[in-house]
């Protein structure tokens, strides 16, 4: 499933996204698709890194894969310790260990104050795709 937010990718010419993941929320223990997905998302943010092609890498949503152990900080430390030191490494999710905080150049944490998802409805269209 593709989410809203790619569907600004064509109006800029020096911005890719791309998407790993099941799209769907996670709650509960994460099935081995969840888990691969998580992987090759990383490999994939690794090898970004390391290429030095972008000025900027935004791991959307990182902190939740690590949250449900889908990846080990470890291991995403050490992908981070690669990047060029041009990159810049910004980092969205709740749930964020003091050690990701420390190695990445931004980190946010969106807080719900209101959401239609406590009401029933789970996405609605041209909001969440």
């Amino acid at each position: 499933m593709k989410y809203n937010e790619t569907a600004i990718e064509p109006l800029f010419d020096h911005l890719v996204i791309q998407q790993f993941g099941e799209g769907r929320f996670i709650e509960r223990e994460p099935t081995p698709a969840d888990i691969q997905a998580a992987h090759e998302g990383l490999e994939k943010c690794r090898q970004h890194l390391m290429e030095g092609k972008f000025d900027m890498v935004i791991l959307d949503e990182l902190t939740i894969a690590l949250y449900y152990s889908m990846l080990s900080l470890e291991e995403v430390l050490n992908v981070l310790r690669q990047r060029s030191p041009h990159t810049e490494v910004v980092i969205t999710g709740r749930y964020a260990p003091q050690e990701l905080i420390d190695i990445a150049d931004l980190v946010t944490n969106m807080q719900e104050v209101k959401h239609y998802y406590s009401l029933g409805v789970l996405s609605r269209n041209g909001i969440d795709h």
